[in-house]
């Protein structure tokens, strides 16, 4: 599943990280051993050195096994979306990060949840062929009912709000500008351009959008 999700990532924006996320998947003793402050069920961890940018990637072994089997449409929809959106998310970030590393190019962590927002509702839409009613369920269960971990600090709770919230506002101008009109190819080209801009650029283009 996650080779898939990253192949349909970077398929979706036309782009080749040229590094296979499961390579970089590491277990609950190696980042223990990275002495992170904090055990969520997914992370992303980097550490950059004169010698380059290492990446580990941490996914709970519960959700990766109950994704073995399944199709993205069939977890859209299904009890295990939290955990499927967990595993996109996941994978939205790596390779997100491996996109700008390869042009050497910076990322902060709220340019990533941003990304990753919009990647979830975009992969959703897509795999139920950009139906327009499916858009407004997805937009009101990915953005409007969110309740965030209780031991984020409150700078983390506030990047999460920001990225949440801006997500929604790009997601309900995308619904209104292609999905509404079934212009879908015409909402491909603009989301290739959207991933493609830092994170000034993002907002000032969904302000420009709403």
């Amino acid at each position: 599943m996650l080779s898939k999700l990253q192949r349909g990532l970077e398929t979706l924006y036309r782009i080749d990280s040229e590094v296979e996320v499961a390579n970089f998947v590491i277990d609950e003793e190696a980042r223990e051993a990275a002495g992170v402050a904090r055990s969520p069920r997914e992370q992303l961890l980097l550490q950059e050195d004169a010698d380059g940018l290492a990446i580990g990637l941490y996914l709970d072994a519960a959700v990766m096994e109950s994704m073995q089997g399944r199709g993205a449409a069939q977890l859209a929809e299904g009890r295990l979306f939290g955990d499927f959106m967990m595993m996109l998310e996941g994978v939205s970030h790596f390779v997100y990060v491996a996109f700008r590393a390869g042009r050497n190019q910076q990322v902060s962590a709220l340019e990533l949840e941003l990304q990753a927002e919009v990647d979830k509702y975009v992969t959703c839409l897509l795999s139920h062929e950009g139906n327009r009613g499916h858009s407004e369920q997805l937009r009101e269960r990915l953005f409007k009912h969110v309740e965030y971990d209780l031991d984020l600090c409150p700078e983390e709770q506030e990047r999460y709000r920001v990225a949440n919230n801006n997500a929604l506002r790009y997601t309900e101008s995308l619904e209104r500008r292609y999905v509404a009109r079934n212009r879908l190819g015409d909402m491909l080209v603009e989301l290739r351009k959207f991933y493609r801009l830092g994170l000034r650029g993002k907002m000032h283009h969904i302000r420009q959008a709403a």
